[in-house]
């Protein structure tokens, strides 16, 4: 195992040691953002006194300098090396949302395997049934639909208990997909795979040999064999909503983006905007109101990241569908921070560490707190970079 010491010997103030994970190599969809956050979060964890040590298996990356964290390790994020960490360094909580779905990954199978019960290690911030609740198609639509929240129509594609995607016939793949598909109101439909990095397996299906190719692929992808087939919104505006919550439910909404492309485009691939352009004030404000009543519903603690579909349907302030909750830092984060510098990463270090909004300083402003809402009276463009 690879590690790199670089405590300077003195005992933290704190005297808690935090387990960081970081979001591996970086790759087409994802990765890149997560070094941004993940330095940011080290130093904010620093600052209230704990001692870090951060595990990625990516070194060529700012979170891994010998400067960024207490303890380095360039290792593989998977449940065998990090349990192998934890057995080392016996951390006293672990951060999940600061390494993208990798980190809610391994940290969901670390939990289900016992490791960090055995060890007693706690996750901070965001809790694990919160991961549940926001990675499970299914169960996260159950949720909105508990609050009244609007969501795709959608049914759930599985593999029963022991049932292996290579034995799967073509005739009863066929009658599964055709059952979901006329569940869902016909093609075309979206077919989204759970628990993959950086949407691997989903996509816009509009005939049905593409889509049992497309559900076989989901069910050998996703960790726990499942594949959501939902209405079709391709075409409606694209929105999204940063959020911060902390453990006294206060909640802000640190801005919103709409994607230059519709939905249908993927948003590492679109034209981003902050503020949004297009949408009236009244659908803003009810997408607002909705992303607060969502992330306190979820019980998220720190920052998120939550999806909307918009389109003028003739009423004042037209029609929305809640499409997806990243209870985490996402790309957008990253995005979110730049534009507004609201440092979401660092206050979600913080909020996780247990610290409320009004008692976290903007280091921006030197006056105010985590608690106000920034005002964005300018407009910033992410255009991406082929």
């Amino acid at each position: 195992m690879t590690d790199e010491d670089t405590s300077t010997g003195a005992g933290p103030s704190e005297d808690r040691t935090i387990l960081l994970i970081g979001s591996g190599p970086i790759q087409i969809g994802q990765a890149a953002e997560f070094d941004y956050s993940g330095a940011q979060a080290c130093r904010a964890l620093q600052e209230e006194g704990a001692r870090v040590v951060l595990v990625n298996s990516n070194p060529a990356t700012n979170m891994t300098d010998h400067e960024t964290a207490d303890r380095v390790y360039i290792e593989p994020i998977t449940p065998e090396a990090i349990a192998e960490i934890i057995r080392t360094e016996n951390p006293d909580g672990v951060i999940a949302g600061l390494g993208g779905q990798t980190g809610l990954n391994v940290t969901a199978e670390l939990a289900e395997q016992g490791i960090l019960a055995e060890h007693d290690v706690e996750i901070m911030g965001t809790p694990l049934d919160t991961i549940y609740a926001t990675e499970d198609r299914d169960l996260f639509k159950q949720r909105m639909e508990a609050i009244g929240q609007p969501v795709p129509a959608s049914t759930t594609i599985s593999l029963d208990e022991g049932e292996e995607v290579q034995a799967l016939t073509e005739d009863d793949l066929r009658d599964r997909v055709d059952a979901a598909v006329d569940e869902v109101g016909g093609l075309p439909v979206i077919a989204r795979t759970t628990y993959t990095l950086g949407g691997s397996g989903s996509g816009v299906v509009h005939e049905r040999e593409e889509l049992y190719g497309r559900v076989r692929k989901g069910l050998r992808l996703s960790r726990n064999s499942e594949v959501l087939i939902t209405e079709s919104i391709s075409g409606w505006v694209e929105l999204e909503y940063e959020v911060m919550r902390d453990a006294d439910n206060s909640c802000i909404i640190i801005c919103n983006m709409e994607n230059i492309d519709p939905m249908g485009i993927h948003t590492g691939e679109s034209i981003v905007v902050t503020p949004s352009q297009v949408i009236p004030d009244e659908g803003h404000q009810e997408m607002r109101n909705a992303a607060l009543e969502v992330i306190r519903d979820l019980g998220i603690q720190g920052g998120c990241n939550i999806q909307f579909a918009w389109r003028d349907d003739g009423t004042p302030g037209g029609e929305y569908r809640v499409v997806e909750v990243n209870p985490r830092v996402s790309r957008s984060s990253a995005l979110a921070s730049k534009a507004t510098g609201y440092p979401i990463a660092r206050v979600t270090a913080k909020v996780a560490l247990g610290k409320r909004l009004h008692e976290i300083e903007n280091e921006i402003t030197g006056e105010t707190t985590a608690a106000f809402e920034p005002a964005i009276d300018y407009v910033v463009t992410k255009i991406p970079r082929w």
